[in-house]
C-alpha cells in the first residue's frame, strides 16, 4: 500500500515538546506488539521494568500486591518516556521511506464513493490529496473527527492530573504504586535509574491549582503526606504539569472512508495506565485487517469494512473503559460503607491467587487476546 503520514509539527518541534517528558506505562501485551513490529528492540534499554504493583487505599487497611514472578513473566509492564518511543518510531518511519507531509494541517475532508479527499494547508499554500482511506490518529482534539462531524460523549470527573518526576531516597525496587485517595489516585511509576519515579497525582481542580501554585518545598511536603515514606524522602526533579481529566468517547469510529483510532476515539482517566495500550490495540487490529483486505484485492476504505473493524473493537473498548471508570468511581468516594467494602475486597483479592492472576492479566493487557500467538505482522 502507498501510505503517507500527514503531520502538523516538524520533528524538531516534537522532540523539544514538554509532552515528550510524560511517562507511558506499557502493558506486557503492548510490549509483545512492539516486539513483533520490530520497535521494542530499539527502545528496551530506555524502558524501566515494572516487576511489582502495589495497590493501597489511603487511610485504610486494604492493599493488594501483584508480582511478575508469580505470573511467570519477566515484567508486568514497562515505563518509558513518550519522547524515547516517538523518536525511535520516527527513525524507523524515515528508514522505511514512508512519505511524510509535514508541517501541514488538515483543513477539509470530503468522503466520496471511491475516494476521500483532504485539503491540507500551510500558511497560504493549499494542497489537495485523494486516498482510499484516511486514518485519524490525531489525538484528543482530533481535527479528523471534527471534520467528520462525529459527536462525543463526555463524562467530567472534576479532577486534574498533576504530572512530574521525583527522586526517592530508597530505591523503587521496580515497583509501581497506585495509592487511592478520596480526591483521586496517586501513581508512582519506576523510571530511569533505581531512585526516580514518575508521578501522576489526581486531585480536584481547585486542589490541583493550589498545588501547582505552591513553592517546590511545600508541594513535595504535600506529596509526601499523601504517599508516605515507603520510598523515603522525595525530591522534586522535574517541572509540574497539569491535565484536566475527562472520559471522552466518540459516538462512532468511522464515517464514510475515514476511521479514527486511539485518543481521537477515546480518552481515559490515567488510573491503571490503560489509555495508550488501548489505542495501540486499535492500530494493531486495523493494520491486520487492512493487510488481509488488501491481500484479498478488496476496497480498504469501504464503509462496510470499517463497520466490521469498529465492531471488532467494541469488546476491548467496553472492557477497558468500564474497568477504568468503575475504579475511579469506586475509589474516589469516602462513604464509610463503600470504603469498608472496597478495603475488604482489596484484602481478599490479595489472598486469592486466581483473582490476583486475573487482575494481573488485565494490567498486562493479556485478557482480550494473546498477541504473540497471532503474529499479525510476521
Amino acid at each position: 500500500m502507498r501510505v503517507a503520514i500527514v503531520e502538523a509539527s516538524p520533528r524538531d518541534r516534537r522532540r523539544s515538546s514538554p509532552a515528550g517528558d510524560r511517562a507511558l506505562a506499557l502493558a506486557r501485551g503492548t510490549v509483545v506488539i512492539l516486539e513483533d513490529l520490530g520497535i521494542w528492540q530499539g527502545v528496551d534499554s530506555a524502558a524501566t521494568a515494572i516487576k511489582f504493583i502495589h495497590v493501597s487505599d489511603q487511610g485504610h487497611f486494604g492493599k493488594t500486591r501483584l508480582s511478575a514472578g508469580q505470573e511467570g513473566v519477566e515484567a508486568l509492564g514497562y515505563v518509558i518516556t513518550a519522547r524515547d518511543l516517538e523518536e525511535h518510531v520516527s527513525d524507523l518511519v524515515e528508514r522505511a521511506g514512508i512519505e511524510q507531509i509535514c508541517p501541514v494541517r488538515v483543513s477539509g475532508l470530503i468522503s466520496g464513493d471511491d475516494a476521500v479527499r483532504m485539503q491540507l494547508t500551510l500558511d497560504d499554500t493549499v494542497v489537495d490529496l485523494a486516498a482510499r482511506l484516511v486514518v485519524g490518529a490525531d489525538g484528543g482534539n482530533s481535527t479528523v473527527r471534527k471534520l467528520l462531524d462525529i459527536a462525543q460523549r463526555k463524562t467530567e470527573y472534576g479532577q486534574t492530573a498533576i504530572v512530574t518526576t521525583v527522586k526517592t531516597a530508597i530505591p523503587h525496587g521496580y515497583t509501581a504504586y497506585e495509592r487511592f485517595t478520596s480526591s483521586g489516585p496517586l501513581a508512582m511509576l519506576p523510571v530511569h535509574d533505581e531512585q526516580h519515579c514518575a508521578v501522576v497525582w489526581t486531585r480536584s481542580h481547585a486542589d490541583a491549582q493550589q498545588l501547582l501554585n505552591m513553592e517546590d518545598a511545600a508541594f513535595i511536603e504535600r506529596l509526601q503526606q499523601c504517599f508516605g515514606y515507603r520510598l523515603g524522602k522525595l525530591a522534586l526533579v522535574a517541572p509540574r504539569r497539569a491535565f484536566p481529566l475527562t472520559l471522552v468517547r466518540a459516538e462512532k469510529m468511522f464515517a464514510g472512508r475515514a476511521v479514527i483510532v486511539g485518543n481521537a476515539a477515546h480518552q481515559l482517566h490515567p488510573v491503571a495506565g490503560q489509555g495508550f495500550n488501548l489505542g495501540l490495540r486499535d492500530v494493531v487490529q486495523l493494520a491486520a485487517m487492512l493487510r488481509q483486505r488488501r491481500q484479498q484485492g478488496q476496497d480498504i476504505g469501504a464503509p462496510e469494512f470499517l463497520a466490521d473493524y469498529a465492531a471488532c473493537r467494541v469488546r476491548d473498548h467496553e472492557r477497558v473503559i468500564g474497568f477504568t471508570d468503575n475504579i475511579v468511581r469506586l475509589f474516589s468516594n469516602d462513604w464509610l460503607p463503600l470504603a469498608a467494602a472496597r478495603n475488604f475486597g482489596l484484602t481478599l483479592l490479595d489472598r486469592l491467587p486466581v483473582a490476583k492472576s486475573y487482575l494481573a492479566r488485565n494490567a498486562m493487557g493479556l485478557v482480550e487476546r494473546q498477541y504473540r500467538q497471532d503474529k499479525p505482522f510476521t
